[in-house]
């Protein structure tokens, strides 16, 4: 069910967002409920696992002082030798 939300913004701000929105053909109420939905959702933790991913989960299995920084440096290294 959709609720209708009043908010006072700068009128900059609005008229930005309604050009990026029009630019990305987006309603400008459907970008704020994105924003919003991903930035909650990432603190209320219940978004979904893919199967995908649920099934790499566990394929690679390292060394508990490997060091992955070190391991990608010297593959730039060697890169742009």
């Amino acid at each position: 069910m959709d609720t209708k939300l009043t908010i006072k913004l700068s009128k900059r701000v609005i008229d930005d967002a309604k050009d990026y929105a029009k630019n990305h053909k987006i309603s400008l109420s459907r970008m704020i409920e994105n924003y919003l939905d991903t930035i909650t959702k990432k603190e209320r933790k219940d978004y979904e696992i893919t199967p995908l991913v649920k099934s790499l989960s566990g394929v690679i299995t390292l060394p508990n002082d490997f060091d992955y920084k070190d391991d990608y440096a010297k593959f730039v290294n060697e890169k742009y030798k």
